[in-house]
């Protein structure tokens, strides 16, 4: 129970329903002003809001003490991986790997027979081989299926997300007809732990000394202009290079070995294929040879048509039936058969 009306309507209709139910809420840095230098979701208020909320249902509401946990697999991936002139996806990292591995773990020591989040995706079972599908949320607008790519047979299997057959609106309904305080609540926009939105002085203050600058380059390898710090620029960004030119330029490439910036037209940012590593097959094995997909590379993106081709060690390769555009590694790329997710990796 994070606060939010999503996760306080989950609780919700599986107590209506009568089901034993227990709220955690995962306190995920110290909420001591000026301790951590994080911020808003899953902040002290919404600790509290979700108390109210299980006041108001009458179930039994703790919260977990995951700090260290929260640190070391979110944070310090984040850190990284801006400092290696990647993107990456935290929220991916916390559903997976808090949410429902430790979450999970968790869960044992009250009895609990599954987690249930406030996520908008849904469960279901393959009639041919009995095992566990993750589908997208009935609300297109609002799924969060792509979040959720890396979860196992075994996390599905005790997995419930009681709004994914929900639209948005109907869910504030459900918490207003139930009184719960947390129904016109708006939604967390940021990152928790860098609610200022400035991920490069972040990046910074947990990285340390950084050796930051360095050159622009054209494709040519001609210096346009410097830069303060690869950590500061992902693929597809045009505002804030620093740049006169003729045309508008966009980032195509990090070189953080180089601490260069590789810019160029907006037309060079199209691509046909990646790879990806650490991927996840929902069906607990990877497809016997190419599949045919649709791909998402970012969590808005348009899904595009094209072939996957499991690559072994956990690696696939993705080739697009038309151009994409700002392939950025440090994403995830999720591959779908209709609303089916059929598994997801890394951007490479």
């Amino acid at each position: 129970m994070s606060g939010g009306v999503d996760s306080s309507v989950a609780a919700a209709l599986l107590a209506e329903a009568g089901h034993d139910v227990i709220g955690l809420s995962m306190q995920l840095y110290d909420q001591r002003e000026g301790e951590s230098g994080y911020g808003s979701c899953c902040s002290l208020d919404d600790l509290h809001d979700a108390g109210r909320v299980a006041r108001r249902l009458g179930i039994p509401h703790y919260i977990v003490n995951f700090e260290r946990e929260f640190e070391q697999t979110v944070v310090s991936n984040f850190v990284n991986e801006y400092v290696a002139g990647r993107t990456p996806i935290p929220c991916s990292h916390c559903n997976s790997d808090l949410k429902f591995a430790t979450l999970l773990d968790r869960s044992l020591v009250y009895g609990a027979e599954a987690v249930a989040t406030g996520h908008y995706a849904r469960i279901g079972i393959d009639p041919e081989t009995g095992r566990h599908v993750l589908r997208r949320g009935l609300d297109a607008s609002k799924d969060q299926s792509y979040f959720l790519f890396s979860l196992t047979q075994e996390q599905l299997s005790r997995a419930s997300f009681p709004v994914g057959d929900l639209s948005k609106d109907t869910v504030r309904d459900v918490a207003r007809r139930l009184a719960l305080s947390v129904a016109d609540k708006p939604d967390s926009q940021e990152i928790c732990f860098v609610p200022d939105g400035d991920y490069a002085a972040f990046v910074e203050r947990k990285a340390g000394n950084l050796d930051t600058g360095g050159a622009i380059v054209s494709q040519s390898g001609e210096v346009l202009g410097q830069h303060r710090g690869v950590h500061r620029f992902t693929v597809g960004q045009r505002k804030g290079l620093g740049i006169a030119a003729q045309e508008p330029l966009y980032v195509l490439q990090l070189r953080p070995a180089e601490k260069t910036i590789v810019v160029g037209p907006r037309p060079e940012l199209e691509r046909t294929s990646l790879t990806a590593s650490h991927v996840n097959w929902i069906g607990g094995a990877p497809p016997a040879g190419p599949l045919r997909v649709a791909a998402q590379i970012r969590h808005r993106h348009q899904p595009a048509a094209g072939t996957v081709t499991p690559l072994g060690d956990n690696r696939a390769s993705m080739e697009f039936e038309i151009p994409v555009t700002a392939i950025t590694p440090g994403q995830a790329v999720v591959f779908y058969e209709g609303e089916v997710v059929v598994g997801g990796g890394w951007i490479d």
